[in-house]
């Protein structure tokens, strides 16, 4: 399944979440991945500066995958929002509340 990433945050989690189900410590995917322990704790919470080879290095060793989307496949409230479009309005119609 699909995971957004949008922030250095959400990559920090799809890291922690990925080693944890694999059952790995800090320690051992520094060592498979060639960075310090220090690292992969500064990565898992959301440091911002990381050198991308490092990650792509990183999501490899746990098996996952990185895939692009350009946004054309947006979901109408997602992407209304982007335009500006009234929050609570939104918010209403998810309810259920207007058509």
């Amino acid at each position: 399944m699909p995971i957004p990433v949008r922030s250095a945050t959400d990559v920090g989690a799809v890291i922690h979440d990925a080693r944890r189900a694999l059952g790995l410590s800090q320690r051992e995917l520094a060592d498979r991945a060639g960075v310090s322990r220090q690292w992969v704790v500064e990565i898992e919470g959301g440091k911002s500066r990381a050198e991308l080879g490092l990650v792509l290095r990183t999501l490899d060793v746990l098996g996952v995958r990185l895939v692009v989307d350009d946004g054309s496949e947006r979901p109408p409230a997602v992407a209304s929002s982007v335009t500006g479009a009234d929050i609570d309005a939104l918010l209403e119609r998810a309810k259920g509340r207007t058509p």
